[in-house]
């Protein structure tokens, strides 16, 4: 009987497996037509099946924030949260909204400018650092500023700020800086910094003596640590190349960093990103100039170019990324979640070795949504970007 039931385990053992592994098929999420007639490199590079919806309950945690545009958890409990027109604000987990800190620079709050990304840094339990991005007006224009600053005991400001890092050149147009910032575990801080937007700025994203379209990795005091690229004629932070308007990184559990940029008319990108290696933009792309017309080289691909992991026709305009690392979502944990200005809500991608295998949009009527955040207890803080802005909690539904 013994042996009887263990072979009928075994038997049964591998369909379990393969259940387990099971990955969705079928229809894609409802999206409406394509801006661009490319054909995909692989399967499910764009418009992967729609995974099974999620029941989900949004609550406003606080509302009145201008503009929010970064959240980053305090190791000591509650969040730090920017608004672009200048201010840095501390969300405590009672949903209490502290007053602007004191001792931040002064921001070049123009159009997409302003206070960008923030988090703290690899020793805040000793040196209370916190980092952040903003844009900062220069000789000659505006530039992505990465800087740096301690956090006061009763949260009130901070001082001794500094800039860590100056993107270059300045640029004539105050759009498209990128700006998101994420530390490895090992001591290193990666920062996007976007092209600038206009036909003469983007073509620096191909430039590698200019930090236009890059993302760059430094360590905590802005210095170049051992181990980037140093390729002939690069910028030697740069760490890879060839990106448009970068407002996602994210770090998966193997420490392999994943990249979401803004795209033009179609082509917005999630890419694995390695060191030395480019990206494209903006010689190829999967999307079209805003008036239809060809981007580039007028292809989506082309020798020497890395090939995105997937791409999203017509756009989903999309900013900050976490994976989820929690269990409040029954089957989300390992999955991508990414903020949608456009249509909005949040996006959250399946990914199995390396490849998109489904996708779901998520609480769509919140609206323009600029970054997301994984609370302690699993539930997603998202923020919506609006004059009017807010931080919202997604819990599972009851």
């Amino acid at each position: 009987m013994t042996t009887r039931l263990t072979l009928a385990l075994a038997a049964l053992l591998p369909a379990c497996a393969a259940a387990q592994d099971a990955v969705p098929t079928g229809a894609p999420v409802e999206q409406g037509p394509k801006n661009a007639d490319f054909e995909p490199a692989f399967e499910n590079q764009t418009r992967a099946p729609a995974l099974a919806e999620t029941a989900v309950s949004p609550t406003t945690v606080v509302d009145g924030l201008v503009h929010p545009w970064g959240i980053a958890p305090l190791p000591e409990g509650g969040w730090l949260v920017t608004e672009r027109a200048g201010r840095l604000r501390v969300l405590g987990e009672d949903g209490s909204l502290s007053e602007p800190l004191s001792g931040l620079p002064q921001v070049d709050a123009r159009e997409q400018g302003g206070m960008l990304d923030v988090t703290t840094g690899p020793d805040f339990g000793s040196d209370r650092m916190v980092y952040f991005t903003y844009s900062k007006q220069v000789e000659g224009g505006t530039v992505t500023a990465v800087a740096r600053g301690t956090l006061a005991e009763d949260l009130s400001g901070l001082s001794g700020v500094e800039d860590i890092f100056l993107q270059t050149p300045p640029a004539d147009t105050p759009a498209h800086y990128g700006s998101r910032l994420m530390f490895d575990g090992e001591g290193h801080l990666f920062v996007s910094m976007g092209e600038h937007f206009s036909d003469a700025n983007r073509q620096l994203a191909q430039d590698n003596s200019t930090t236009y379209g890059k993302v760059i990795r430094i360590l905590p005091d802005g210095s170049i640590p051992e181990g980037n690229p140093q390729l002939e004629g690069w910028e030697p932070a740069i760490w890879s190349t060839g990106h448009r308007n970068p407002q996602g990184l994210a770090m998966d559990a193997d420490g392999q960093l994943w990249e979401i940029e803004h795209g033009p008319a179609g082509g917005d990108e999630l890419n694995l990103v390695e060191p030395g290696l480019n990206y494209g933009w903006p010689e190829v792309s999967y999307g079209l100039r805003y008036d239809g017309g060809a981007i580039g080289s007028a292809q989506a691909r082309a020798e020497g170019f890395e090939e995105p992991v997937y791409y999203w026709d017509p756009v989903i305009a999309p900013s900050g990324a976490q994976f989820y690392d929690a269990d409040a979502f029954e089957g989300w944990e390992g999955d991508l979640l990414i903020a949608s200005l456009r249509p909005g809500g949040v996006v959250r991608l399946q990914i199995k070795d390396g490849r998109v295998v489904g996708e779901e949009r998520i609480a769509t009527d919140l609206g323009r949504v600029r970054d997301v955040e994984v609370a302690p207890n699993g539930d997603v803080l998202a923020l919506t970007d609006y004059d009017n802005g807010a931080v919202v909690r997604i819990s599972p539904a009851q």
